[in-house]
């Protein structure tokens, strides 16, 4: 039997729990921006996970623009604040789907923290939210293959041209 004092049992998946974690100390400025984190190997360590686990929970600060990943190098705090980043706040996507999903009747899990039917609940199903993000991911990808061609552009046309 649980003593009565004891906080209630979190059910959110351990990733989440790392997540938040190096949220915290991000904010507290333990991290800098342009800081180093931790390899995966001792974030596994730390919190007592396996590998995809710590890959999972430094995606999620990627996903709200905390940090960064450059391959074969590690994962860096991000400046996104440009004054120090104290004064954080996650995405209002994030901060809309960080609650426990919800079902409607029909059983499709429905985003928001108020009961399925109430005011609270946002009548968009996880399949709308994803499909938003994915057009989203697509129209973004589109602009940032225009923008490199417009750098190669530039690029191009700063090149000097061949001495005679």
């Amino acid at each position: 039997m649980t003593p009565a004092s004891s906080p209630k049992h979190d059910r959110r998946p351990p990733y989440q729990h790392a997540a938040d974690e190096l949220r915290r100390e991000i904010k507290a400025g333990r991290y800098k921006p342009g800081d180093q984190l931790p390899p995966y190997r001792e974030l596994q360590e730390r919190f007592g996970v396996a590998n995809m686990t710590a890959r999972a929970a430094l995606n999620v600060l990627r996903d709200e623009g905390l940090i960064y990943t450059i391959q074969g190098r590690g994962s860096f705090v991000a400046d996104y604040e440009g004054k120090g980043g104290v004064d954080y706040t996650p995405p209002a996507w994030y901060l809309a789907n960080r609650g426990e999903p919800n079902g409607d009747e029909a059983g499709n899990l429905t985003i928001g923290k108020g009961k399925p039917g109430s005011p609270e609940a946002s009548e968009r199903t996880l399949a709308d939210v994803l499909s938003a993000l994915r057009d989203e991911i697509r129209a973004l990808s589109a602009e940032h293959q225009e923008l490199r061609r417009e750098v190669e552009a530039l690029k191009k046309d700063q090149q000097p041209g061949p001495r005679s």
